[in-house]
């Protein structure tokens, strides 16, 4: 199967970004969104759906997107999920990504089939993106290593939940860790499971 291509950018007007989320799933932690504007003339090699490659590969590739393309990111935590959802905490995310951009974007790709409301420049969806458009792959990466490493960070504070491997995905250690320490304020209360643990008739 053939990787991820330029032609959703170069059928667009330019600058055109790439924009990805990591984080919708998991329940702790915040969603993360990364808008990137590659150079055409100058984008690192290996680009593809950050989920296809290896963590030593996203870091890499991580670092290198930074040094040569342009790079916002937008985070929204966990106050404003619970507060607003998850759906529009994750079009939040990637608005401030656009607007973390340090040059206004014409056009945005946005992964996945729903376009998010308020955007300053023209978009379109694209499913599958982050293994058909470079930009949206390289928005993968950021993403998902910007949140990798906050979760890391979270594990360290709280420890037991298993978040530097889960990354906050409710996995089993996760379930495990949740039932002897309880809820942490990195907990979404608005998903199902956490909504449960803390209300549940005794």
């Amino acid at each position: 199967m053939s990787g991820p291509d330029y032609s959703f950018e170069a059928a667009a007007t330019a600058p055109v970004c790439g924009v990805d989320e990591a984080g919708r799933g998991p329940w702790a932690g915040p969603v993360v969104a990364a808008a990137v504007i590659l150079n055409p003339a100058d984008i690192p090699e290996g680009l593809n759906d950050s989920k296809k490659l290896t963590a030593k590969r996203r870091e890499a590739l991580f670092d290198e997107i930074n040094a040569r393309a342009k790079v916002g990111t937008g985070i929204t935590e966990v106050a404003e999920i619970d507060e607003i959802n998850i759906l529009n905490a994750t079009y939040l995310a990637m608005r401030r990504a656009i607007d973390a951009l340090p040059q206004p974007p014409a056009h945005a790709l946005i992964d996945g089939n729903r376009l998010p409301p308020d955007l300053p420049c023209t978009a379109e969806t694209i499913v599958k993106g982050d293994g058909r458009s470079l930009s949206i792959a390289a928005a993968s990466i950021i993403a998902k290593v910007t949140r990798d490493r906050i979760m890391v960070a979270l594990a360290q504070q709280f420890p037991g939940y298993g978040w530097e491997k889960n990354a906050g995905y409710g996995v089993p250690a996760h379930q495990e860790g949740l039932k002897r320490l309880g809820v942490t304020p990195h907990h979404r209360v608005s998903f199902k499971p956490i909504h449960k643990m803390l209300y549940q008739e005794n």
